[in-house]
């Protein structure tokens, strides 16, 4: 008796699952598929710099300034992008402009 409650084939699985899915959940899926995408639209920037990737570059970019300081972390972008750079401090863009 023991075995038989144990076993996964004594249950029947499918009859936990609806058979179809409620008509409003596509349209909801399709909307939010759709959000989804423009959200993380972005245009592309002429001037080289981290990447926005849905708002992790901004705050990795500001973090690397609160950490290495405004010295080190220009330095560092510089050595990466080169002499123009786009980054985000304080959640704003800006430009850091070297030679």
């Amino acid at each position: 008796m023991l075995l038989e409650t144990l076993n996964p084939m004594h249950y029947n699985i499918t009859s936990l699952v609806p058979d179809t899915m409620p008509v409003a959940t596509v349209p909801i899926l399709i909307l939010m598929c759709f959000l989804f995408l423009v959200w993380n639209h972005e245009e592309t920037s002429s001037i080289p710099g981290p990447g926005y990737c849905m708002g992790i570059g901004p705050l990795i970019s500001h973090g690397r300034f609160l950490w290495m300081g405004v010295g080190n972390a220009c330095n560092y972008y510089n050595k990466t992008y080169g002499e123009f750079v786009r980054v985000w401090i304080s959640g704003e863009e800006t430009f850091i402009i070297s030679k």
